[in-house]
């Protein structure tokens, strides 16, 4: 029985091995050409074409050597940038980011092996944009999401509410979260898709040392400089990081 078992898990994750090479390779095709990624894998175009296509799946020995050959020609951070553009006043537009699964899907796993040896129980971001990402993060680690909102959830009875100033803009804004979302017992991964000043992130951080609970980590995908981790918590004892850094504009 326990041989029968231990079976099945190991099918499982090969299994898993062989549909992350997929999609890994359906990523890269997005940034590179079937010849270039022939010429990284060793693989002819024609399997490649099958492959991506879902066709058939790799071995399993091939899909370790396809992670493996495929992650040292890729540049995340690249990718990303390519997909972002600015308005005419400036603004940032990641739609192109927060819509590409096959992205978010590899972000979560490098989250999840930036975090390795932490415990993670939960995700907590903010409503809206901050979903997307929080949602492949929670389903990489396994965890459940939670995300703030800045109106009160009708049926919900208690809230934990942290209010915060927006500096540049002079205004107030106040978060909601179910009081019974955190446990003091949980582990707290905080995530957005952006971050400029750190006020919102930090009146995140502020909701899960209310709840008593520990902070995991604090990942933002795309920050703009680096003042934004001062203003979350100067003595944080946890990974505070981003994988895309803009310049600050003067």
């Amino acid at each position: 029985m326990e041989m029968t078992r231990m079976s099945e898990e190991t099918r499982y994750e090969y299994l898993k091995r062989q549909i992350r090479a997929v999609e890994f390779l359906r990523l890269t095709k997005s940034v590179k050409s079937y010849q270039e990624m022939m010429k990284l894998t060793g693989i002819p175009i024609t399997v490649l074409n099958r492959y991506v296509k879902g066709h058939i799946l790799p071995s399993p020995e091939r899909a370790t050597s396809i992670l493996d050959k495929l992650e040292k020609g890729y540049d995340v951070t690249s990718h990303i940038m390519d997909k972002i553009s600015f308005d005419k006043g400036g603004f940032l537009d990641n739609t192109k980011v927060l819509g590409d699964t096959l992205l978010l899907r590899y972000v979560a796993d490098h989250v999840v092996q930036r975090l390795a040896g932490r415990r993670v129980s939960k995700v907590l971001t903010v409503a809206v944009d901050g979903i997307p990402l929080a949602v492949h993060i929670a389903s990489a680690f396994s965890v459940p999401i939670l995300y703030a909102k800045k109106d009160k959830e009708i049926g919900v009875s208690n809230f934990i509410e942290e209010t915060y100033t927006v500096s540049k803009a002079g205004i107030q804004v106040s978060l909601y979260l179910p009081k019974d979302g955190i446990e003091k017992r949980d582990s707290v991964l905080i995530t957005d898709d952006v971050v400029r000043s750190g006020e919102q992130l930090k009146a995140l951080v502020n909701m899960v040392k209310r709840s008593k609970a520990e902070i995991a980590g604090v990942f933002v995908l795309i920050a703009v400089g680096e003042k934004w981790k001062k203003e979350i918590d100067d003595s944080a004892n946890y990974p505070v990081y981003s994988i895309v850094t803009l310049p600050e504009k003067e």
